[in-house]
């Protein structure tokens, strides 16, 4: 009943551009991240070493079939882009499909892997959030090119932009990087990572960005792949991650304060998804899940399969994945998403008034 409400305040709020009234909430949304949004950019890179080309992904999506998202269905800025109007996702920037009029409805730059620090993204061959804006840059190029200059920063002024990474920065390099963890606490690390998006920010916002939407971190000790590698055999979530991740959480909200007081028609705003993922981590009955431990698909044993399903038994997912709150050992299944999404939707009204 809550999406509902959501759904039906933010139909209330059609933009004008252009001389006519638009479906769409806003013109455009414009992603930069990781898994949780890579819709496919990691299929063409050869050397990535996070990729969702192969069943069981995308089983739940149109056609049936993997698109590179990192679920058996629709990932959260699917569902966020069907709640603003669109009838259609904007396609992989990578992709021949990033071309034409496709580019009206935004660009999705999400490489899996990615994160806050370069170096980790560096580690597993994905798109670097210093390449995701240089792209960025080459994408405000081509759009004019389509709707014209005027046209463009209009787009570009009224669009959502949404930044959702940082939890590979903790899985993939901190928790295993001795040298790493050596040279930082886990306060410090925090801290050189929300400065990193601080930067972020400040360089989208001078290229004409201004409702920017931030996920929050997840709740990193209640992840499958979590649990088996740091739980020690336990089956609850672990504290100590999720204290980091708090800790993270408490940081950003800071820096998205500060953000806002600094730049003059700024509007950021945090997405949490720590709390509603932590409740279905911990209570999946109450939204209705009867599994929020096991994975709906099997993931490998060793190196970074324990996060991914294992390609070798593609046959071998649930019967049902809307009963599971994750579909591999971190990410969720279309139905938490779609969870997920009310609170990120709930969040984001203030960027669209």
């Amino acid at each position: 009943m809550q999406r509902r409400f959501v759904l039906l305040g933010l139909s209330l709020l059609p933009i004008s551009w252009g001389g006519s009234v638009q479906a769409q909430v806003v013109p455009a949304v414009i992603s930069f991240g990781d898994s949780t949004i890579d819709v496919g950019n990691n299929n063409y890179l050869p050397g990535a070493v996070f990729k969702a080309n192969y069943a069981p992904y995308g089983k739940n999506f149109r056609g049936h079939k993997a698109t590179g998202r990192f679920s058996d269905g629709k990932i959260v800025t699917d569902v966020t882009s069907e709640t603003l109007g669109f009838e259609g996702y904007a396609p992989p920037y990578l992709s021949p499909l990033a071309s034409g009029k496709n580019l009206l409805a935004g660009a999705n730059f999400g490489s899996a892997a990615s994160s806050y620090d370069d170096d980790t993204a560096a580690l597993y061959d994905a798109i670097t959030l210093s390449q995701q804006l240089k792209y960025y840059k080459e994408y405000q190029s081509k759009l004019a090119a389509v709707a014209g200059r005027r046209g463009a920063r209009s787009i570009l002024a009224e669009a959502l932009y949404v930044v959702s990474t940082g939890t590979g920065d903790f899985l993939q390099n901190y928790y295993h990087n001795a040298s790493l963890s050596a040279r930082y606490d886990v306060n410090r690390y925090c801290d050189h990572l929300v400065a990193i998006f601080s930067g972020f920010t400040d360089e989208l916002y001078k290229l004409g960005a201004r409702r920017i939407g931030v996920t929050s971190m997840p709740p990193l000790g209640c992840l499958p792949a979590s649990i088996r590698l740091y739980g020690k055999g336990r089956s609850g979530c672990v504290r100590r991650l999720n204290s980091d991740a708090e800790t993270f959480n408490r940081k950003l909200n800071a820096t998205v304060e500060a953000l806002v007081k600094r730049h003059d028609g700024l509007k950021v705003a945090v997405f949490d998804i720590y709390t509603p993922l932590r409740e279905l981590s911990e209570k999946p009955a109450a939204q209705g899940f009867s599994e929020a431990r096991k994975t709906c698909c099997r993931t490998g044993k060793a190196g970074t399969r324990v996060y991914l399903c294992d390609p070798a038994t593609a046959v071998g997912m649930c019967r049902n994945a809307s009963s599971y709150v994750y579909f591999d050992g971190v990410h969720p299944s279309e139905a938490a998403n779609l969870v997920i999404a009310d609170s990120m939707v709930s969040a984001g009204i203030g960027l669209l008034t």
